[in-house]
């Protein structure tokens, strides 16, 4: 463990119970599916689109901690997703406006990160938050793009050698192998959850599956996520038909590829841009680069 990881792990383990806001101390319990309404009411008040049962799913698999006052009033929340014994994703990290400059984003952070000693860790950095992962020794990885808006119908995409069917139980190993490389971690639990409430599409170059793009109910509508592929062309081959299908109704994706022709495939399908958050790691870059990547996240929480 490095001397700047050591030193949070302790500050973590020694961080204050309580926080003082306005005339109440808030206090920080650990978070399950009891505080789902609170951390609900707590993502509407920064006009985050989860549905409570979108929160199931990130109460389901992570842990972390919810900020309340004396008076029952949530006032922030930070969860982490661990990925085997030496890394996990921040996410859910969410602070009331009013409180965002006055140190309880850090409060929260030191614990999660306290929790997370030993681990490389990803997070999705909102410009607001960006300051206080960087002063905590995260690094800028790249920009993840937010497109979303009512589909348009989408004729399918040829992509050169590769054929796409519907997502099949029986391809499920295979996806499993090419997210593990994309992602930069075996995160098996993650996986088998999203499949549980996915429909999807996987590519097949001589009859083996090299990609994959699933899509679940979520927020205003649908989010196509996470969507791996080798190259642009078939990353659209993959995704046009789950486009093409939501026709007419609310379509998210959320990518960290930065290639024009994507993007304006995207936005010509009715997707436009909507918003950036950074991607950033503390520890080493995890995620694949070349060959198969990832064309979408899951999630901001979930990468």
């Amino acid at each position: 463990m490095g001397r700047k990881e050591a030193d949070l792990a302790e500050e973590g383990r020694h961080a204050l119970p309580h926080f003082r806001i306005d005339a109440y101390d808030a206090s920080a319990q650990s978070l399950d599916r009891a505080q789902r309404r609170l951390l609900h009411e707590l993502t509407v008040s920064v006009l985050w689109p989860h549905r409570p049962h979108d929160l199931d799913l990130f109460l389901s698999l992570g842990q972390g901690y919810l900020a309340a006052d004396e008076i029952g009033r949530p006032v922030g929340s930070a969860m982490y997703f661990p990925v085997g014994e030496d890394f996990a994703m921040l996410g859910m990290m969410v602070t009331v406006p009013r409180l965002q400059a006055r140190g309880a984003g850090k409060w929260l952070l030191q614990r999660v990160m306290g929790d997370c000693a030993g681990r490389d860790l990803r997070l999705s950095a909102t410009r607001s938050g960006y300051h206080l992962y960087a002063a905590a020794g995260f690094l800028p990885v790249g920009i993840i793009r937010q497109h979303q808006g009512i589909a348009k119908p989408v004729a399918p995409f040829d992509a050169p050698g590769i054929a796409v069917r519907e997502l099949r139980p029986e391809d499920h190993d295979a996806l499993r192998e090419l997210d593990a490389i994309a992602y930069g971690a075996r995160r098996s639990q993650v996986l088998d959850a999203l499949l549980t409430l996915s429909t999807g599409m996987v590519a097949l170059r001589d009859g083996a599956v090299c990609g994959f793009a699933l899509q679940r109910n979520f927020g205003k509508g649908v989010v196509i996520g996470p969507v791996v592929a080798n190259g642009d062309d078939m990353a659209k081959a993959l995704i046009a038909p789950l486009i093409g299908g939501n026709a007419g109704g609310f379509t998210r994706l959320d990518t960290p590829v930065e290639s024009p022709d994507l993007l304006e495939f995207l936005t010509d399908s009715g997707m436009v841009a909507f918003d950036t958050v950074t991607e950033m790691r503390f520890g080493p870059h995890r995620r694949a680069t070349e060959g198969a990547v990832t064309y979408g996240l899951a999630s901001h929480s979930l990468g």
